[in-house]
């Protein structure tokens, strides 16, 4: 008989807080487009939600080095799963038609009314973005025998993000007129860029709450013999 999968402390709690920041950044972030005026580097336009997104690869940073590839791939499946049900809501909700005394729908389809394109185009990204992650994180833990965390957080990250920003930007603009076409390359690279660089700034908290897991847990796992699809949920 199989053992049964081990149970931890705090693993539903760094998933909830990865779906949290997932749904947030995709539902609250994007309807609004900030300008900042930096010291050093100057004015700076970008979707709100840019600040915060990045986070949920901080969350699966630690998720992958504590808990193993298996277990991150538990979450990014309820991220996705969470993802579209959001998204799905949304659009049920922009659609029901008004009551005539209610006057705030054109507010409301502006901040919740994500074109079917872009929803699409957002999971996807979200999805292969997340696994890439994942996975290159898992094996660079390896190759480094858990030596040198940041390399394997900024690491995968770079390239969780470039697979994320090269799939949305397309599949979500080209063609649409909104972003114009010969823009979008320069779109996809500062997008890249500032996403790389709130992980960067979060080093010390990944470290630190990686840290804090590892021990609280009594765990720190290495997929030496993972299955790394990622159409399964088994452990």
């Amino acid at each position: 008989m199989a053992a049964a999968p081990r149970s931890f402390k705090y693993y539903e709690f760094v998933m909830v807080a990865f779906v949290t920041l997932l749904v947030c950044s995709n539902l609250i972030g994007p309807a609004k487009i900030a300008q900042v005026d930096f010291p050093v580097v100057g004015l700076l336009t970008f979707g709100a939600g840019v600040l915060f997104f990045p986070i949920s690869y901080v969350f699966g940073d630690v998720l992958t080095e504590v808990y193993g590839y298996a277990r991150s791939r538990r979450v990014i499946w309820a991220g996705f799963a969470a993802l579209g049900f959001a998204s799905f809501m949304a659009w049920a909700v922009v659609a029901l038609p008004p009551a005539p005394f209610w006057k705030n729908q054109e507010a409301y389809e502006i901040a919740f009314g994500q074109a079917w394109r872009i929803a699409a185009a957002s999971m996807f990204a979200y999805f292969c973005g997340e696994f890439v992650n994942s996975f290159v994180l898992a094996k660079m833990k390896i190759l480094t025998a858990g030596r040198w965390l940041w390399t394997r957080t900024i690491g995968s990250t770079i390239f969780g993000e470039a697979v994320d920003s090269s799939l949305f930007y397309p599949l979500a603009f080209y063609g649409t007129g909104i972003i114009p076409d010969d823009k979008l390359p320069l779109v996809m690279l500062s997008q890249f860029v500032a996403k790389v660089s709130v992980e960067v700034l979060f080093t010390p908290v990944t470290y630190f709450l990686v840290g804090w897991l590892k021990r609280s847990e009594g765990v720190d796992h290495y997929d030496r013999d993972t299955q790394f699809t990622p159409f399964t949920l088994k452990i």
